[in-house]
């Protein structure tokens, strides 16, 4: 039998999901001028992408240097996801690959973790809700999953998930209380 029942039982979500509505920018809680020392962090997809584009501001590199990072493979499968959609006849192509493999060839693999069957099994629930509140499309979906993933899988291990995605991870951070996030802006 599948063992669903055993993790649901665990699972604790907010129950009032009326109530759950984008918060104003005031409530949120983001990177200021300064970045400051705290507990561990893991990595949202877009983190990686901001800096292999250069997009990433002050603030932010301050608080990765101050802080113990941690990283997920599920952002690393979506980072990885990448080369395969490049086009390998674009002249760009090579460039692009070898930046993300010397990015990836960066991340200590003793602070490289993978989602246990709890958070993968939580998170496919978190998404379904977060998907119906949202009233996605079938093609954003997926990422919605990654997303729960992320933030249930840095929630089991003692991170603040680190995010730009503020539309998702507002709510979800809202479904899961007990979770904690940390937003930027890209420069």
């Amino acid at each position: 039998m599948f063992p669903i029942s055993r993790s649901t039982e665990k699972l604790s979500l907010r129950r009032d999901l009326k109530g759950i509505r984008p918060r104003a920018r005031r409530d949120l809680p983001f990177i200021g001028v300064t970045a400051a020392p705290g507990g561990p962090l893991m990595l949202d997809t877009g983190v990686y992408i901001h800096g292999l584009k250069g997009q990433t501001p002050t603030a932010l590199r301050s608080l990765l240097r101050l802080r113990t990072v941690h990283h997920s493979v599920v952002a690393m499968q979506e980072i990885l996801h990448a080369i395969g959609v490049l086009d390998p006849a674009h002249p760009g192509t090579a460039k692009n690959v070898a930046a993300i493999r010397a990015l990836l060839d960066g991340i200590p693999l003793h602070r490289l973790y993978t989602p246990d069957r709890d958070v993968l099994i939580d998170a496919a629930i978190v998404a379904g809700i977060l998907c119906r509140l949202r009233g996605y499309a079938r093609d954003r979906r997926t990422k919605a999953l990654h997303d729960c993933t992320l933030l249930l899988h840095a929630t089991r291990t003692g991170c603040t998930l680190l995010t730009a995605n503020v539309s998702d991870f507002d709510l979800l951070q809202q479904l899961k209380p007990e979770s904690r996030v940390i937003f930027y802006e890209a420069a």
